[in-house]
């Protein structure tokens, strides 16, 4: 069984018999709503955009004869519609996926890359007598990369005056990820080199220029991430629609559906892992639908096929730096502690959704911020039984695969706040072994820092390692030491002293004392410091820590 896995190509998905989970509706969905010239399809990333774009791009090229590639798909036993409509109008496809760098130039030359490569697919227009020779004259600046600022902000609608003159048809106009560059260069802002003004001045009439009043534009589908206000990007454009996970016209066709993931498990003889799917990469709530992630969806069965004892795990998180987590994190205007620990617990929060931004805003406000991790996947709509203010919605974490992301993110951001602070009251307590203050001080810690609410030895392990850790010293997680393992041994080679460290968790405060005596009891008759003295080290400090919630409870061996 060949599963698409790192493609997008729908012909080569078609042609070489890869596993394809029909999407074919989407032409007949559009095409009934033939009044609306502009369709803005925002949805988070991997989620079926571009390979959904490309198939409308194999149907509508007049170029090309596709009844091979649809045969059998929905679209197909709608006879009329493909007579009418397939292989019949040119297309200009454009993809802005790849447009960014850490300067203007940078950015601006891969964007000029976009065109080169629109230009070599379609150089048969500089044969065309018909064409005007100023217009050639840029597309063939265009096609060499030599065009200037001016010249690229005309591209699109260059391009699209080419190819109607040359075909005598109104030209159909599909951009994939259109807002890449801008969010790129929103990353910037701030920056020594910030760019977002000057490619705002280039996206702008780039894309408005191409969509606004044009008599040579059958109609334009354009994809993204997030929906940028009209007032930004899309002024004066005329029927003008954008569907949103808000929405629920087109949401079967971006993510799978339940009916669909049994139809691929059961194909590829895998229903035995139904849960799991469902518990890691399930949950997402678009529109009216429920769907799944396809990207994790067939990366996971791949895995399976190769290896049926694959653990799920994390595919999405490699398709991005998943900044944006950490950049709420950073954020300490905003009171996002117990909320996110609400989110971590599984639990849901009710916050307003803005359905329109701009770029430079987005972190302006807590309320922004809650947006855009709605808008690019990282929260989903949670249906709740109470009733949620009006204008506010209810908000959760859709599968363990995010909540993955989210604990990872908050664990990172604790390591790096806790490596840039000063410790030294912490560590002359731990040196010093002053068990009382180290509890307050750890005790204080817990409660300003964001926990994700399991509550296990392994969370209170993380949380101790990370206090410990970039200070100066070695240290080492589950050490093998006497009889046994130790949870932490702290080395200080140059004074030749040692912190071994046994951590407990309870299920209640009255019980501290006696997870703390455990501890003890453990370090003692499983000899931990016995290998750390025998390595050199003069003084090793033994200790107890035992946990419970937010509280944390500090003893020593003598």
């Amino acid at each position: 069984m060949n599963i698409p896995v790192g493609t997008s190509n729908f012909t080569k998905i078609r042609q070489e018999g890869f596993y394809y989970i029909d999407k074919s509706g989407l032409i007949e969905e559009l095409l009934g709503t033939s009044g609306i010239e502009i369709t803005l399809i925002v949805r988070p990333r991997r989620f079926g955009k571009t390979l959904g774009m490309r198939m409308l791009a194999e149907f509508f090229d007049i170029r090309k004869d596709s009844r091979a590639l649809f045969e059998g798909l929905a679209v197909s036993k709608n006879q009329e519609l493909c007579k009418e409509w397939m292989n019949g109008y040119p297309v200009l496809f454009l993809t802005f996926k790849d447009v960014g760098g850490n300067t203007f130039d940078s950015a601006f030359g891969m964007l000029k890359t976009a065109f080169m490569n629109a230009c070599i697919e379609h150089a048969y227009l500089l044969d065309n007598d018909s064409i005007d020779e100023d217009d050639k004259r840029k597309f063939a600046q265009l096609k060499s990369m030599t065009a200037d600022v001016e010249v690229v902000k005309s591209a699109i609608s260059l391009l699209i005056r080419m190819m109607y003159i040359h075909y005598g048809k109104p030209v159909v106009l599909l951009l994939d990820e259109y807002d890449v560059p801008i969010a790129k260069a929103s990353g910037s802002r701030g920056k020594k080199m910030d760019y977002y003004d000057e490619m705002m001045e280039v996206v702008r009439p780039l894309i408005s220029m191409a969509i606004k009043d044009n008599d040579l534009l059958k109609f334009a589908v354009i994809t993204g991430c997030l929906r940028i206000a009209k007032e930004s990007i899309f002024t004066g454009a005329n029927n003008f629609v954008s569907d949103t996970i808000a929405d629920s016209r087109l949401n079967e066709y971006f993510g799978f559906t339940q009916a669909e993931i049994d139809g691929l498990l059961q194909a590829a003889e895998l229903t035995d892992h139904v849960k799991e799917m469902k518990k890691w990469y399930d949950g997402y709530h678009f529109g009216s639908f429920d769907v799944y992630c396809p990207w994790d969806v067939m990366n996971h069965v791949n895995s399976l096929i190769l290896n049926p004892d694959t653990p799920p795990k994390n595919y999405w998180e490699n398709t991005s730096d998943n900044a944006i987590i950490r950049s709420f994190l950073d954020r300490t205007q905003f009171d996002i502690q117990e909320k996110f620990e609400t989110l971590l617990a599984g639990g849901y929060i009710t916050e307003t959704i803005e359905n329109a931004l701009t770029y430079d805003v987005l972190e302006a406000s807590e309320e922004n911020l809650w947006t855009l991790l709605y808008f690019t996947g990282y929260l989903t709509i949670a249906e709740v039984e109470e009733k949620t203010d009006s204008g506010r919605t209810a908000l959760r974490i859709p599968n363990a695969e995010i909540m993955d992301i989210f604990r990872k993110s908050v664990r990172k951001w604790f390591w790096d706040r806790a490596a840039a602070s000063d410790r030294s009251e912490l560590f002359s307590a731990f040196w010093n072994a002053d068990t009382d203050k180290l509890a307050q001080l750890i005790t204080d810690l817990l409660f300003n820092t964001i926990s994700y609410h399991d509550y296990r030895e392994s969370y209170y392990h993380a949380f101790t390692v990370g206090l410990l850790s970039n200070a100066g010293y070695k240290v080492e997680s589950n050490y093998e030491c006497g009889l046994g393992r130790s949870d932490i041994v702290v080395k200080d080679r140059r004074n030749r002293r040692a912190l071994v460290i046994e951590i407990k968790w309870t299920d209640s405060e009255s019980s501290l004392e006696k997870a703390c005596e455990s501890a003890l009891r453990q370090v003692e008759s499983k000899q931990y410091a016995k290998s750390v003295e025998q390595a050199g080290y003069r003084t090793v400090i033994r200790l107890a820590m035992a946990f419970w919630k937010k509280q944390c409870l500090v003893r020593r061996c003598v």
